[in-house]
C-alpha cells in the first residue's frame, strides 16, 4: 500500500513538472538588438539576447542574458498593449552623442511591452 501511495506522489509530481518550466517561460523572451543601444548604464552591442523580468507588474526588473550571462539590468513597467505587434519593436531615442538609449521592447506576436523607467539610465 506504501508503495502505491509513493507511486502516486512522484507521479503527480511528474504531472506538475511541465506547468513550473511553462510559468518560468512567461517572463521571459528573445530579441535580437541591430544597433548597439544603452541601457542602465550598459552598452549593449548588437546581438541576440534574452530578456528576463522578475515580477507581474506593473513594476518589474529586466535582466539582458546573453550566453547564459547577464549583461546588463534595468527597471522597468510590464505594459499590455492593444493589439499584437507582428515583429519585434526597439523603441530608442538618439542622444546627441550617438548614443542610442534603448526606452522600449514591443515582443512579436504578443501583447506584452517592457517600457524601461529613467532611474537606472
Amino acid at each position: 500500500m506504501k508503495s502505491v501511495t509513493y507511486l502516486a506522489v512522484v507521479l503527480s509530481l511528474g504531472l506538475l513538472l511541465p506547468y513550473g518550466a511553462f510559468a518560468r517561460d512567461k517572463n521571459q523572451r528573445s530579441v535580437d538588438i541591430s544597433d548597439p543601444v544603452q541601457i542602465g548604464g550598459t552598452n549593449l552591442k548588437p546581438g541576440n539576447y534574452k530578456v528576463q523580468w522578475e515580477g507581474t507588474g506593473p513594476t518589474v526588473q529586466v535582466k539582458f542574458l546573453q550566453s547564459g550571462k547577464t549583461v546588463a539590468t534595468a527597471p522597468a513597467k510590464l505594459q499590455m498593449n492593444d493589439a499584437q505587434v507582428l515583429g519585434d519593436g526597439l523603441v530608442t531615442d538618439g542622444a546627441t552623442d550617438s548614443t542610442r538609449t534603448l526606452r522600449e521592447i514591443d515582443f512579436a506576436h504578443q501583447k506584452e511591452a517592457l517600457v524601461f523607467t529613467q532611474s537606472g539610465m
